[in-house]
C-alpha cells in the first residue's frame, strides 16, 4: 500500500481551490495510489530541484519525490499549482 504525506502548506494550499477542483485532486492521487505502479501515471522531471516526478491533473500539476525500496511506500507531495507557476523552484 502507498501512502501520501504532504509538505508544508499543500493541504492549506488545497483549502484555497475551488471545491470541484480540490475533490477531482484528491480522486485522482486517490486513483493513483491504488495502481500496482503509480509512476506510470508520471512523468520524471528534468529539473529534479523542484521534485523528481509530477502527476497532471487537467491544469494542475503534483511535484513529488517517492522512495522505490522494494516498490513504492511513500509519495512525499512537494507542491500542487497550476500549470502556469507550479515549477518555479519550492
Amino acid at each position: 500500500m502507498v501512502h501520501i504525506v504532504y509538505s508544508e502548506g499543500v493541504e492549506q494550499y488545497l483549502d484555497t481551490l475551488d471545491q470541484k477542483i480540490r475533490e477531482r485532486i484528491v480522486r485522482k492521487l486517490d486513483f493513483f495510489i491504488t495502481t500496482p505502479n503509480p509512476l506510470r501515471f508520471a512523468k520524471k522531471l528534468t529539473d529534479s530541484s523542484i521534485g523528481q516526478y509530477r502527476f497532471r491533473v487537467g491544469d494542475y500539476r503534483i511535484l513529488f519525490d517517492c522512495n522505490k525500496n522494494n516498490g513504492i511506500t511513500i509519495l512525499f507531495i512537494l507542491k500542487i499549482g497550476h500549470r502556469k507557476d507550479i515549477y518555479t523552484r519550492i
